[in-house]
């Protein structure tokens, strides 16, 4: 609470300097705060008031808060710059930021930086824009060092003082061949810490573990989860060395995937931010997943629908419905959860269905003796009904649940064999699927305990 007041006490003071157009004290304040707070700052003002604040940062800032805004507040921006002050923000911007503030921009931005590149620049960024969109290719940049392995420490040592200070790391720098073929990598500490006249070859691993330019960005973040890399070598088909990623990109695409798979497993097709999404926006995107979950759930009634017979034999059987099916799609739900995430995380993979089968087999036998054994005690005493539709209860609610595990943790499974998202196996389509299966469970097993 202390800390929002003081944001807030902040905020209105810097306000109150803007007002004044006493612009030599608020360059003094601004220059004073983090980059980050600088970005929440400027997002409060309106196009006027957010670039007379970005002409008052020094350079190296005015690139790092550019870089943090958001798109649509960078494209708010350039369309107030001066041709000078994009000229600048496209001279000093790291490669792969200008590359993903290009690729969300409208053409006439587009055009509008382009017009402000160089020769070179704007031939490297029309091959980069034509990367396939979530591919290696699109996130990488070229700001990297390279060397060769007939270099000296020395040398190796010179070219990364002359040249370091435009490069996106200098503590991995990588060694190619004449014709960029990717041999290996080299510490900036071994370097350090090595004899001035050694080669960089007997310094170099050769056991390179790289990423192709239309390898998808999840199997990127994958191998960098694995691995605790902080860069990545990104090669093209004939194991030429074309780029690195680094983490800090590969965070923003675990976040951005993260978003995107809770959307999907809420039965949401994936949005933007939320505030910057219209209410109409907003409806359009959960109604088809609405739609399609509301006819699917139409099995039920027409399964309810011929069993009415039954139902009607015993009428004691309709009050339990709601139960089965909540425990089902529970259970099911559980299942899919834990197997989404582990397949999300690479701890399950395609080859182990079979072992994960036997494990929520098992799992549900345990679950099932336990929840049916409940069910039938609270049928007894609570519920007052029969033994046999007691019985009939706790055997349903015994097969439900371990038909329901075994059908949230198959789907995802069976779902990224089709190559299609496991995400989309979550809590509302399980719970539809296994509704109707409960129902069914239900009804054959009131057939053969109760004879009707």
């Amino acid at each position: 609470m202390e800390e929002r007041f003081n944001v807030l006490e902040k905020t209105h003071k810097l306000n109150k300097l803007l007002n004044k157009k006493d612009y030599l004290t608020l360059g003094k304040e601004i220059r004073r705060m983090n980059p980050v707070d600088i970005k929440d700052y400027m997002e409060t003002l309106d196009l006027r008031e957010a670039v007379i604040v970005f002409r008052l940062l020094t350079k190296d800032d005015a690139v790092e808060v550019f870089t943090e805004l958001d798109r649509k507040d960078q494209e708010r921006l350039l369309e107030g710059f001066t041709d000078t002050e994009i000229e600048t923000v496209v001279n000093e911007l790291y490669f792969d930021d200008m590359i993903d503030m290009l690729e969300e921009m409208p053409a006439n931005i587009v055009k509008k930086v382009l017009r402000h590149s160089n020769a070179e620049e704007r031939k490297k960024i029309n091959i980069f824009l034509k990367f396939p969109e979530d591919s290696a290719g699109s996130l990488m940049t070229t700001e990297y060092i390279e060397l060769k392995p007939y270099l000296s420490v020395k040398e190796a040592l010179k070219i990364i003082k002359e040249t370091g200070e435009d490069k996106v790391t200098i503590y991995t720098c990588y060694v190619t061949s004449s014709t960029k073929l990717l041999l290996g990598y080299v510490s900036l500490r071994s370097m350090v810490t090595s004899d001035l006249d050694t080669k960089i070859e007997d310094l170099m691993y050769e056991d390179v573990i790289s990423v192709s330019t239309n390898d998808d960005q999840e199997y990127v973040a994958a191998i960098f989860k694995r691995y605790g890399f902080t860069a990545l070598p990104v090669v093209d088909k004939e194991m030429r060395l074309t780029g690195i990623i680094t983490v800090d990109d590969i965070l923003d695409v675990m976040e951005m995937e993260a978003t995107e798979d809770f959307h999907k497993m809420a039965a949401l097709s994936p949005e933007d931010e939320y505030m910057d999404k219209s209410v109409f926006k907003l409806a359009k995107n959960r109604i088809p997943w609405l739609l399609f979950l509301m006819i699917s759930a139409a099995f039920s009634s027409t399964i309810i629908q011929s069993h009415q017979k039954v139902i009607e034999s015993v009428i004691a059987l309709n009050m339990f419905i709601p139960m089965i099916t909540d425990s089902g799609g529970n259970a099911g739900s559980q299942a899919s959860t834990l197997v989404i995430r582990g397949m999300a995380t690479g701890d399950i993979s395609l080859r182990d269905w079979g072992k994960v089968l036997f494990k929520e087999v098992r799992v549900s036998i345990i679950v099932g003796i336990v929840m049916s054994s409940v069910a039938f005690l609270k049928c007894l005493l609570f519920d007052k009904v029969q033994a046999s539709v007691a019985i009939t209860v706790a055997f349903t609610i015994f097969f439900t649940i371990m038909l329901a595990k075994v059908i949230g943790a198959m789907l995802p499974i069976i779902a990224k064999k089709l190559k299609f998202d496991p995400a989309i196996m979550a809590s509302p389509l399980i719970t539809t699927i296994v509704d109707s299966a409960a129902l069914l469970v239900y009804f054959t097993v009131a057939k053969s305990i109760l004879g009707i």
